[in-house]
């Protein structure tokens, strides 16, 4: 199993960014995280830099299954975020959430923290393969219980306000995956920031499936973002992982 890849990146509406993304290539795997940072300019670009810097760092030694150093690796991004803090008291807030995905063999695995979504796309249909730490399940929960209006949740401001993420102290939430998630030739999996949000899932499934190429498929999802015009328009990162027998 082959694994093609790319990353791209726009500030969208913002002067600045705050996302950072990297991938490892190894021998018949791949290593790929993503981190979006919080705490404003200077200390969300840190954080989410330093959360993918270290993370790649543990993982490639560290010893185990990947489901241990994944877990081992997240929690070293975290403490290189709390020693920042420590030493700049100035920074304190700052963050970041976080996936982290290993390709192989098996297929993938992924331990993530936020509300940066991990998408299969295959065969022209789209999966979301993590949790969202955001509150935006949960006030679409109050929804479905018809306790507010599905318009209400739509255009509830607290939507995009973190449950959980990077911030050098307890990470409340986590996911991960059970167990590798297996991997067919012409699967296409995305990391991505919640920028990637201004956009439908369908057309990010219909964007992906037309574009074989990684760097195809992930400047024309930045494309499809721009074409909505959001004058708030978040920073956006993709990364396209494409899967060949």
């Amino acid at each position: 199993m082959r694994f093609r890849y790319a990353t791209q990146a726009s500030q969208g509406a913002r002067n600045y960014q705050e996302d950072a993304a990297s991938v490892v290539e190894g021998t018949g795997s791949l290593t790929a995280v993503l981190a979006d940072g919080m705490g404003g300019h200077a200390g969300g670009a840190l954080a989410s830099n330093l959360a993918c810097k270290f993370f790649l760092h543990a993982f490639a030694t560290a010893q185990g299954s990947a489901p241990e150093k994944l877990s081992e690796s997240l929690e070293l991004a975290n403490a290189a975020i709390a020693h920042e803090v420590h030493n700049t008291p100035s920074l304190n807030g700052m963050g970041c959430t976080l996936i982290g995905a290993v390709f192989g063999g098996d297929g993938v695995e992924w331990v993530s923290v936020g509300d940066s979504p991990l998408f299969l796309v295959r065969d022209g249909e789209i999966v979301v393969l993590n949790e969202d730490h955001s509150l935006a399940p949960e006030i679409d929960k109050l929804a479905a219980m018809g306790r507010i209006s599905w318009e209400a949740a739509r255009n509830d401001h607290r939507r995009h306000f973190l449950r959980s993420a990077l911030t050098g102290g307890e990470i409340e939430l986590i996911d991960r995956s059970h167990r590798p998630l297996a991997l067919r030739s012409g699967d296409a999996v995305v990391l991505a920031s919640d920028g990637i949000h201004t956009i439908s899932h369908a057309v990010i499934a219909k964007v992906v499936s037309a574009h074989g190429e990684p760097a195809a498929a992930a400047a024309a999802l930045l494309d499809a973002v721009q074409a909505v015009g959001d004058t708030a328009q978040d920073n956006t990162t993709v990364v396209v992982v494409r899967v060949d027998a």
